[in-house]
């Protein structure tokens, strides 16, 4: 029986319309919701990287491409339920779908295709599990990262309140910081799949403290107390 969705026939827009899409959304933002950005000089002036990023809200995607102010080809997934009021923005901006219960081969070639074509590809590494605190991260991101030789920018955003769409109708405009870190990587993985598992999770692991070190504390999560996370907050220096 098939699985796959509508949301499986999306792909990401054209260059052009996400540029379009990426100033009439830094002027909708401004009026909704008063944001702080804080790191935008960590971006590298140039692709292919890849942003990771903590996925608090199914609103995230707009308050980062508000931050980068770039095109950018989001991963997400497309075996979720999206409401009629969330849906016609990411229709409108597009995105690349990962079903992950039929995970379909194209999925890793199209983003292969857009670090390739130096681009920049927008991964939230725990997958569409929302929360407020950090959980652990899917492969995916170390695994693009190493195989297409490519950095990693870490990204937060919060103050994202689940009703979000609630408040702004009440004049409630959200308070929302996006902190954006150096750039890492890329790492190396083990030729031997028997050790690639296992390093798939160790750096895994380091990309999520580094999201870590631009969150309050009480958000760690599944990193509480790391003491890593303490590192690369003094190497961001925000």
């Amino acid at each position: 029986m098939s699985t796959r969705t509508k949301l499986d026939l999306f792909k990401p827009r054209p260059q052009w319309v996400r540029y379009c899409v990426t100033y009439f959304g830094l002027f909708l933002i401004s009026l909704v919701a008063k944001v702080t950005v804080r790191g935008r000089h960590h971006l590298p002036k140039k692709g292919p990287f890849i942003i990771a990023i903590n996925h608090f809200n199914l609103v995230d995607p707009p308050f980062v491409v508000y931050a980068v102010r770039r095109p950018i080809n989001f991963l997400a997934a497309s075996d979720q339920v999206v409401d009629w009021y969330n849906y016609w923005a990411i229709w409108l901006y597009g995105f690349i779908p990962t079903n992950r219960t039929q995970l379909g081969p194209s999925t890793i070639k199209t983003a292969k295709r857009v670090l390739k074509e130096k681009d920049i590809l927008g991964i939230f590494p725990e997958g569409s599990s929302l929360s407020n605190e950090l959980r652990p991260a899917k492969d995916g991101v170390v695994y693009l990262s190493a195989t297409m030789r490519v950095p990693i920018v870490p990204v937060s955003v919060m103050g994202l309140s689940k009703n979000i769409w609630e408040n702004i109708l009440k004049g409630v405009r959200p308070k929302v910081r996006v902190n954006i870190g150096k750039s890492f990587g890329p790492y190396s993985l083990p030729k031997d799949r028997s050790k690639k598992a296992s390093a798939l999770k160790k750096i895994g692991h380091k990309v999520m403290c580094r999201i870590a070190a631009l969150l309050p504390d009480e958000c760690h999560g599944a990193y509480w107390g790391d003491p890593s996370i303490e590192i690369y907050r003094n190497k961001n220096r925000l």
